[in-house]
C-alpha cells in the first residue's frame, strides 16, 4: 500500500471505536475497486468534502449562519455531560450560581503563540515531543488546549458541563485557554465542510508503553517484545484504541498514516520516548483491521513510508501495508503441548515431511489446508512437518526466504488466526510443526527494513558487512542490542504465539563466518584476528538458550554446512576451538546428503569406486545431533527430482530410490523428505504448481509405480516409529555397529542398530542390480532367529518380490565378519532389507 496524494482532502477523522469491533475501512472494502477510496470516486452525488471529495459519512453540512440549539443539533454534536453542580463555577471557585455550559468561543482566551521553530517542526512532522505542544496543559489562569486537525473548519472542546470552540490559528492548528483549574476528561468535536466527528484527543494520553519495556529493549533483553512494540489494540486510560510504537532512533520525526487518516499523517505525529529510539502514539478509536504505515522523516529531511517491522498482520503481496491485529483463536491442542517435551527430540522418533504451503495444494487457504494436510501426513506416518518460511515475504519466488514481515504469517493464505488454526489441526492429528526461520538476512525493499530510518539500523553500518554476497540482501547487525532483541524475541514469538514446535534456522553458515563467500580483502578479521563472526555466535547462543528455557519441548535445527565445532553442543560447554556450543538441538547433515546422493547417482558398475561416500558419514556421526535432509534444495534448479537422479531404466530408478530411502531411514540420524519425493515424482519441484498429484490418479497407467513408493514411505515410517533401535541411540556410538562396511565389490552395506535395551535391528542394502543368493553376514550369537520386517523389493512397492519369507537361523559353526555366528539371506536387487529378532 502506498500513500495517496490528492488536492481533494476528505475529513481526517474516524468515528469513535465501538467496543472491540473490527472495522474494515480499506478502500477495497468500501468500493470493491482496489486502491480507490469511495470518497475519491468521480461522478458521485454525495455532498462534497473540503476539497470537493465526497464525505465518508455523507453527513449534511452545518448551517452557514447562526448556531443551532441543542435540540436542533445531531446527537453527536450536543453538549456532553450534565451542568456543573449548583454553586460552582467552571474554575471550581464555588461562588455564585452554576452557569450554563458554555458554547462558542465566548470565554475562550487566545492561546499563547507557538514558538516559530516548534510550530514549523510540528507541522513538518519533525518534532520529537508533539504531546508537549498539543493536547491540554495547565498554565496560569486556566488550561491551554491546542489541536492539530488539518482541513478542519473548527474544533470544539467537550467536557462535563463544558463546550468551547477553539480559535483557528492557521495551518490546521486550533487553540485556546479555558478558565479551568484542572484538565478535565474531554473530547473534541471536529467540524469539516461535510460532517462533524467527536473523537478523543490522542495527545491527552500518557505513554502507553512502560519504562521497563524500554529499558529491557535497550538492553536487548525484552523476550516478549511483540507485547511492547508495533500496533497493539488495547484499552488505555479507559479508552479503546490502538497503541503504535516503532524503533527509529535516527529519525527526525515519525507519524502514523493509514486508511483512518487517508494516508496523510500531518495530524498524527508520534513522540520520541527519551534515548530509547522508540516513538509512540496511542490513537483512540482505531481498531482491528486498520491499514497503517509509519511516515519517517530521515536525517536528511526526506520522508519514507515504512511497513511496521513488528506488524503481526500484513496486506497480501504485492500490497505491503501493515494491519492492526489481535488474535481471537482458541487453542485446542492442550494435550499435545503437555506431552511434547516428555522425551528429548534427539532420543525420540523424528521423521519430517517438508512442505511449501503455497504449492502443496495450490490455491488452498490455511483453513483448507487444515482439512487435508494433517490427514495426509498422519497417514504417511511422519511425526513432523517442516514448513518452508511462512513469515511474510514480497516475492513468492523466494519461497519465503527473503522476509519483510518477521512477525506476520504470509497473508497469501489467510490471517494469522487462520495459520494458528492449521497448526492446531496438525497438533490434534499428532503431528509436530517445525518452520523455517530466516535470521541471516533480509531484502532491500525500500518500504521494509533496509535503512529503516534513513541510516543503517537493522543491517550493519559497514557496507561490506551489511551486504550479503550471495543473495543481494542485507545481513543483520547482530552486535546491536535492539537488533538482537528483535530476532531473539521473534524466535520466541513463533513458539509461544503460534505453538510452533521447532525452528529450522536457515543459512547458519553464512552467519558464522566473516569471510563467507568473500574473497581475500573483502572482509575484516574479528578482534582476535579470526574469521568467526563473534556477534553472530553470541546471538545464536542467546537465541537457543532463550527458546529452550522458555519453550519446553521445542527444538532448534541448524542448516549448517561446515565443520563448525559444537553446533549442537550446550552453550556453556566450551569446545577445543575455545567457543561454547551454539546450543542447537539438531543439525542438518549436509555432508551425508551430498555424499550419499553422489553415490546413488552413479551407475552400479561404478559404485564400488565411491563406496566410501556411503560410509564416511559414520566417521563423524556422533560429533553432532544430525538430521538427514532430502530437502527442496536438492530437487530444484536443474538438480532433478530424487527418482530422476537415479541411473537406469524406470524400474531401476524407482528401485534405487526405494533402496536409498530404506538405507536413509536405518542410518543414524533423523529423516527429512521434501513433498513429492514420497511418490517418486519425476519432475523437479516448481513453486508455481507444486507436486504432480495426477501421478496418483488411478486412471493413470503408471499410478501403481508411484503409489508403491508412497506405500513404502508409509511402511518405513511405521516400522521406524515402532523400532526404538532406530531412534533411541541416534547420537551415541552404542546405537550402531557395522557388520560389513567394506563390501565395495558387492555394492552392499550391512549394519546393526541397537535400542537402549540392546534389542537390535539388522539393515542390509544391496545397491547392485543383481540378486545375491545366500549372502553371508555375521550376526550376534544371542539372537535365536531373524525375520524380515521390511523389504523395499516387495511387490507391493513395485519391486520384483525377491525376499526372505522364512526366519533366518544363525549358524554358530560359521563365524563371519568378526562375529560368532552368521546368516545367509537372499539380497534382492537394488533393495534394502530390515531384519529383527523373532
Amino acid at each position: 500500500m502506498t500513500a495517496r496524494s490528492s488536492s481533494r482532502r476528505p475529513s481526517q477523522e474516524t468515528a469513535p471505536a465501538r467496543g472491540s469491533a473490527v472495522r474494515d475501512t480499506s478502500p477495497e472494502a468500501a468500493t470493491g475497486r482496489p486502491g480507490v477510496p469511495a470518497t475519491f470516486l468521480p461522478g458521485r452525488d454525495e455532498p462534497a468534502g473540503p476539497g470537493g471529495a465526497a464525505s465518508p459519512t455523507a453527513a449534511p453540512a452545518p448551517a452557514a449562519t447562526g448556531t443551532p440549539s441543542s435540540a436542533e443539533r445531531p446527537p453527536h454534536q450536543r453538549d456532553h455531560g450534565e451542568p456543573l453542580p449548583e454553586g460552582t463555577r467552571p474554575d471550581g471557585s464555588g461562588a455564585g450560581p452554576a452557569p450554563e455550559p458554555s458554547g462558542g468561543s465566548h470565554g475562550v482566551r487566545t492561546a499563547p503563540p507557538l514558538d516559530p521553530g516548534d510550530r514549523d517542526r510540528l507541522l513538518s512532522g519533525t518534532h520529537h515531543d508533539p504531546h508537549a505542544l498539543l493536547g491540554a496543559h495547565p498554565l496560569r489562569g486556566g488550561v491551554l488546549f491546542r489541536v492539530l486537525r488539518p482541513y478542519a473548519k473548527g474544533v470544539t472542546v467537550l467536557a462535563k458541563g463544558l463546550r468551547a470552540d477553539l480559535h483557528d490559528e492557521g495551518d490546521g492548528l486550533f487553540g485556546g485557554v479555558l478558565p479551568l483549574s484542572a484538565i478535565p476528561e474531554y473530547e473534541l468535536l471536529v467540524s469539516y465542510d461535510d460532517n462533524d466527528v467527536t473523537v478523543h484527543d490522542p495527545y491527552r494520553f500518557l505513554p502507553s508503553v512502560g519504562e521497563l519495556d524500554l529499558h529491557l529493549f535497550g538492553e536487548g533483553r525484552h523476550e516478549e517484545l511483540w507485547q511492547a512494540m508495533g500496533a497493539m489494540p488495547m484499552v488505555h486510560q479507559e479508552v479503546t484504541g490502538t497503541r503504535f510504537t516503532v524503533w527509529a532512533p535516527n529519525a527526525r520525526g515519525v507519524r502514523v498514516v493509514g486508511n483512518f487518516n487517508y494516508w496523510d499523517g500531518t495530524g498524527f505525529p508520534m513522540r520520541s520516548l527519551g534515548s530509547s529510539g522508540v516513538w509512540e502514539l496511542f490513537l483512540p478509536g482505531i481498531g482491528e483491521g486498520e491499514l497503517y504505515k509509519f511516515e519517517i522523516t530521515r536525517p536528511d529531511g526526506s520522508r519514507t513510508l515504512r511497513a511496521d517491522p513488528m506488524a503481526r498482520r500484513t496486506e497480501c503481496p504485492p500490497a505491503n501495508a501493515s494491519i492492526v491485529h489481535a488474535s481471537h483463536h482458541r487453542w485446542q491442542d492442550a494435550a499435545w503441548m503437555e506431552r511434547r517435551g516428555e522425551r528429548p527430540v534427539h532420543a525420540a522418533p523424528f521423521s519430517v515431511y517438508e512442505v511449501h504451503l503455497g504449492s502443496w495444494r495450490p490455491g488452498l487457504t490455511y483453513r483448507q489446508l487444515a482439512q487435508q494436510l494433517p490427514a495426509y501426513v498422519a497417514d504417511l506416518g511422519f511425526t513432523h512437518v517442516e514448513l518452508m518460511p511462512v513469515a511474510e515475504h514480497p516475492f513468492g519466488g523466494s519461497w519465503g526466504y527473503q522476509v519483510t514481515g518477521f512477525y506476520a504469517p504470509t497473508a497469501r493464505m489467510g490471517t494469522p488466526d487462520d495459520f494458528k488454526y492449521l497448526v492446531d489441526a496438525l497438533h490434534r492429528a499428532g503431528i509436530g510443526v517445525l518452520m523455517d526461520w530466516v535470521p541471516a538476512h533480509f531484502p532491500r525493499d525500500e518500504w521494509a527494513l533496509a535503512e529503516f530510518d534513513g541510516r543503517p539500523l537493522y543491517e550493519h553500518e559497514d557496507p561490506a558487512r551489511a551486504a550479503h554476497p550471495d543473495w543481494g540482501t542485507l545481513e543483520f547487525d547482530y552486535g546491536r542490542a535492539e537488533v538482537r532483541n528483535f530476532l531473539v524475541a521473534n524466535a520466541v514469538y513463533w513458539c509461544e504465539e503460534f505453538h510452533i514446535d521447532g525452528l529450522r534456522v536457515d543459512a547458519v553458515a553464512s552467519m558464522l563466518y566473516l569471510d563467507y563467500s568473500r574473497e581475500h580483502g573483502e572482509w575484516t578479521p574479528n578482534a582476535h584476528g579470526g574469521r568467526e563472526n563473534l556477534d553472530a555466535v553470541a546471538f545464536l547462543q542467546e537465541m537457543n538458550a532463550t527458546v529452550y528455557r522458555r519453550c519446553p519441548g521445542v527444538v532448534t535445527v541448524a542448516e549448517e554446512s561446515t565443520a563448525w565445532d559444537g553446533v549442537t553442543r550446550a552453550t556453556h560447554h566450551v569446545g577445543p576451538g575455545g567457543f561454547g556450543g551454539l546450543g542447537f538441538g539438531l543439525k542438518w547433515n549436509m555432508g551425508w546428503m551430498h555424499d550419499s546422493l553422489g553415490y546413488v547417482s552413479k551407475e552400479p558398475v561404478h559404485r564400488k569406486y565411491h563406496h566410501n561416500e556411503m560410509t564416511f558419514s559414520m566417521v563423524y556421526a556422533y560429533s553432532e545431533n544430525y538430521v538427514l535432509p532430502i530437502s527442496h534444495d536438492e530437487v530444484v534448479h536443474g538438480k532433478r527430482s530424487l527418482v530422476s537422479k537415479m541411473p537406469g531404466d524406470w524400474w531401476q530408478q524407482r528401485a534405487t530410490q526405494r533402496a536409498y530411502l530404506g538405507f536413509m531411514w536405518a542410518h543414524p540420524g533423523k529423516q527429512l523428505l521434501f513433498m513429492g519425493q514420497e511418490f517418486a515424482q519425476g519432475a523437479e519441484w516448481a513453486e508455481g504448481h507444486g507436486p504432480d498429484w495426477w501421478l496418483l490418479d488411478p486412471s493413470y497407467s503408471a499410478e501403481p509405480d508411484h503409489r508403491g513408493v508412497r506405500d513404502l514411505v508409509r511402511d518405513l515410517n511405521r516400522r521406524y516409529t515402532d523400532t526404538p533401535a532406530l531412534w533411541e541411540q541416534d547420537t551415541v556410538p552404542e546405537g550402531f555397529s557395522w557388520i560389513d562396511g567394506g563390501a565395495s565389490e558387492d555394492n552392499v552395506f550391512s549394519f546393526l542398530r541397537y535400542g537402549t535395551d540392546g534389542t537390535p535391528l539388522l539393515a542390509v542394502s544391496n545397491f547392485s542390480p543383481v540378486v545375491r543368493h545366500a549372502y553371508r553376514l555375521g550376526v550376534p550369537e544371542d539372537v535365536a532367529a531373524w525375520r524380515e520386517v521390511l523389504n523395499t523389493d516387495d511387490v507391493r512397492y513395485g519391486g520384483s518380490g525377491v525376499g526372505n519369507p522364512e526366519p533366518l537361523v544363525p549358524d554358530a559353526a560359521v563365524p563371519w565378519n568378526g562375529r560368532p555366528a552368521s546368516i545367509t539371506p537372499v539380497l534382492p536387487p537394488l533393495a534394502t532389507v530390515w531384519l529383527r529378532p523373532v
